[in-house]
């Protein structure tokens, strides 16, 4: 019986551990993303588990996380750090995007449900009235079901698209996002390439909703090959525009 309760015992230990962990990673991520703890800066774990108050296990157990999700580098006999973009890594970052999501945007054409087709609308409306009400100076700035290139994501109906993009490179894609110049924002023009996207997918035209969506993030690419064209300036605009909290709609 002692040894079945100890075992017990160890079982809830873990657990918690394991859910101590998760939210230490969702909260770690808001705060890289955000650019509350900025890019390129260094990962003190005797700070974080202080400022969060956790033990080291589920701290490592986070970091791990965040360097599986592309969020965090370990360099040799320096420790970790936060990712910082270079002109190579975005446009890298760009490129996969625009094929995947194209892919992605084909098999939602194909799988998406009339359920899902209303709520993407009722989405885009949303995202309609905050463009009005910010008098087009940003996009609405969301994540998750907020998002409408996760909801067609989720629509393709394809795990390993989903793990790619909503789990490897949704963050990193959201980090980008979040921190990029305001100059950079094209809200009104992304709104109406969404509700083309839209269209498309309603009319079950896989072809079009690919072509379309892969055209809406070369768009999007080509933006950041515009600002990035000189590289010496890139972490300079980074570093400001995540203390701005600039918002973008790419």
């Amino acid at each position: 019986m002692n040894t079945e309760l100890k075992t017990r015992h160890k079982v809830i230990v873990s657990e918690k551990e394991h859910t101590k962990s998760e939210s230490l990673t969702e909260s770690l991520v808001e705060a890289i993303v955000s650019g509350e703890i900025e890019p390129g800066s260094k990962i003190s774990e005797p700070e974080l588990a202080k400022k969060y108050q956790v033990s080291r296990g589920p701290l490592r157990e986070a970091m791990m996380r965040l360097e599986g999700l592309g969020l965090i580098e370990r360099i040799p006999h320096v420790g970790a750090r936060v990712i910082t973009f270079s002109p190579e890594k975005l446009i890298e970052l760009y490129s996969v995007r625009e094929a995947l999501e194209g892919m992605a945007a084909r098999l939602a054409a194909r799988y998406i449900t009339q359920e899902e087709l209303l709520s993407l609308e009722m989405l885009l409306s949303t995202h309609s009235k905050h463009i009005d009400e910010v008098e087009g100076s940003s996009y609405f700035h969301q994540h998750g079901d907020f998002d409408f290139h996760y909801r067609i994501i989720q629509a393709s109906r394809n795990s390993k698209l989903i793990s790619l993009l909503c789990d490897e490179l949704y963050h990193l894609l959201r980090m980008y996002r979040y921190q990029s110049p305001r100059a950079q924002s094209r809200p009104n023009e992304a709104l109406n390439e969404h509700k083309f996207i839209l269209q498309a997918i309603r009319n079950r035209d896989e072809e079009l909703a690919e072509m379309l969506m892969r055209r809406h993030i070369s768009g999007s690419r080509k933006l950041i090959e515009l600002q990035i064209s000189d590289s010496e300036t890139l972490p300079k605009i980074i570093v400001v525009a995540a203390r701005q909290q600039g918002n973008s709609a790419l």
